[in-house]
């Protein structure tokens, strides 16, 4: 499951909770709340997961970049050397292979730029979307926990005798 629709559901159960008169404090549903972050701690892997097929999907990419452009290195100084043979286009097939290299790392180092440039958009996104489930996360533990202690503050305070 998505996480953003997880943390949207856990948003929707806080804001669906019962709130304490004259305080900040909400009642929630405990189990619902319990439920939504175990399912986080599911998809947050997922979303490793998938950054890791990214990456690895980069790695082919910049793979392949590479492999293209050995080939086509290949198969210039292929048709530099038969072209060398011909004496009278000596100089026109040496510029032509130069252009063929050069356009082959061009070529090469554009597609490895995407790729990093995909590769470093997903990766922040996931950050991002990590960093806010994170938070939201913290902050949904730092409201029961501050509840709890309320809630036990209260009890003490009722079954403490009242002093005269």
């Amino acid at each position: 499951m998505d996480i953003q629709h997880l943390v949207d559901r856990l948003e929707q159960a806080l804001n669906e909770s019962t709130r304490i008169p004259l305080s900040a404090y909400l009642l929630v549903n405990e189990e619902k709340v319990y439920s939504l972050l175990d399912q986080m701690r599911v998809a947050v892997p997922e979303e490793i997961k998938r950054a890791n097929r990214i990456e690895a999907e980069k790695d082919r990419i910049l793979a392949q970049a590479k492999e293209e452009a050995e080939r086509i290195r290949e198969l210039s100084r292929q048709e530099a050397n038969e072209l060398v043979k011909r004496d009278a286009i000596v100089n026109a097939a040496q510029h032509r292979a130069e252009n063929i290299v050069e356009r082959a790392r061009r070529d090469s180092e554009g597609l490895r730029q995407d790729a990093d440039v995909y590769i470093t958009d997903v990766l922040t996104r996931l950050e991002e979307d990590l960093l806010r489930t994170l938070n939201v996360v913290r902050n949904g533990l730092e409201k029961v926990q501050a509840e709890q202690q309320a809630a036990q503050a209260i009890r003490a305070a009722a079954e403490s005798p009242a002093e005269p």
